[in-house]
């Protein structure tokens, strides 16, 4: 079974009884698209509390999981309270990023300073990255990938701003620790190193579980899917429960369905459209769509630097469906469009 909620409105004022408040933020519904045994049918939030939310364990689950406020996340001495959106910048220290043309992997001032950069524009985690997960890019030595991210943390880090470091080795993430990051955001969900996990569980800190089809074999490997939504659910699901068994706290476990990662473009749209069945996993939902191939795939194939149209359209509709963070490269862009969607919804709140 499976449960995505639909029908959104825009303030639960009035409605008492009829809407429900999805996963802490600033988005209501008031109704499920129910999936059971492969059919559908919508049940109203008054329906389904009085009939299947009571009588079915696994709908009972789902529905606490959904509707659950998250826990916010402690990074030093910030707390990010996931009642609203957050946005979580790239910064990219490779020679071959798709996004930037690798300019600041040789010069850390310089990617620290951009790094400042973006939290002063309003970002609340930079996410430092020292290999490039592009389709096609060649693996990188641990060593390489440690001196090119550990000077920048330690930069960022000293002045105060919140460091996230994007890597599947353990290695590296013992590394950035020691030098100051305080999220762990790994693209292969902690499966593409064997000691990676049992870093994750000893550093307490939250931890980015994101799918990929096979992320043993790399974040583009993969045959496809029968029906991606349930078959991303289910992974994520399993892999959380196997996180969580090992020592990671449940509550510092944040889950990225890997949009564009071994995902054909049909596949990235019907994960976009049902994302809000994600937060049945009861986790903290980051989306990561900026500046994807299939913003060019739908728009005449604009190149990687003309995306910033689609690029916000994803965020703000990952915004709707109650992500809690969206990683972008377009900081002062999506932090304005995110803090405007805010003003609407506070107006909307108080009734005006």
């Amino acid at each position: 079974m499976y449960l995505r909620p639909v029908q959104f409105v825009d303030s639960p004022v009035g409605r008492d009884g009829e809407v429900a408040r999805l996963a802490g933020s600033m988005c209501w519904f008031s109704a499920y698209e129910v999936t059971e045994h492969g059919a559908r049918r919508t049940l109203s939030i008054a329906a389904f509390e009085a009939g299947l939310g009571r009588d079915d364990a696994r709908a009972a689950l789902l529905h606490a999981r959904i509707t659950a406020p998250r826990a916010p996340l402690v990074l030093g001495e910030r707390t990010l309270r996931l009642d609203q959106p957050h946005v979580m910048a790239i910064l990219n220290v490779t020679p071959d990023s798709f996004s930037d043309g690798g300019t600041l992997h040789q010069d850390p001032v310089a990617a620290a300073g951009a790094g400042f950069d973006m939290g002063v524009a309003g970002a609340s985690l930079i996410d430092v990255g020292g290999e490039s997960t592009r389709p096609g890019a060649a693996a990188v030595w641990e060593g390489d990938e440690i001196s090119r991210v550990v000077p920048v943390i330690e930069r960022l880090a000293a002045s105060g701003t919140p460091v996230s470091i994007d890597t599947r080795k353990a290695a590296v993430m013992e590394a950035a620790i020691a030098a100051g990051a305080l999220v762990l955001n790994d693209v292969s969900a902690l499966l593409w190193d064997d000691r990676a996990l049992a870093v994750a569980v000893r550093s307490r800190l939250p931890v980015v579980l994101m799918h990929s089809p096979d992320p043993a074999s790399g974040p583009h490997a993969g045959s496809g899917y029968g029906t991606v939504l349930t078959e991303v659910f289910d992974w994520l699901e399993s892999r959380i429960e196997a996180v969580a068994a090992a020592g990671v706290d449940r509550a510092r476990i944040i889950v990225d369905p890997g949009i564009g990662f071994g995902k054909s473009l049909a596949d990235n749209l019907a994960l976009l459209n049902g994302l809000a069945m994600l937060h049945g996993l009861g986790c903290p939902l980051l989306l990561g769509a900026s500046r994807k191939r299939m913003i060019g795939a739908l728009s005449a194939e604009a190149p990687v630097g003309e995306r910033l149209g689609g690029s916000l359209m994803l965020a703000m509709h990952g915004v709707a469906m109650g992500a809690h963070l969206l990683r972008v490269h377009d900081v002062a862009e999506t932090v304005q469009a995110v803090r405007v969607w805010r003003g609407l919804r506070d107006a909307a709140l108080v009734g005006r």
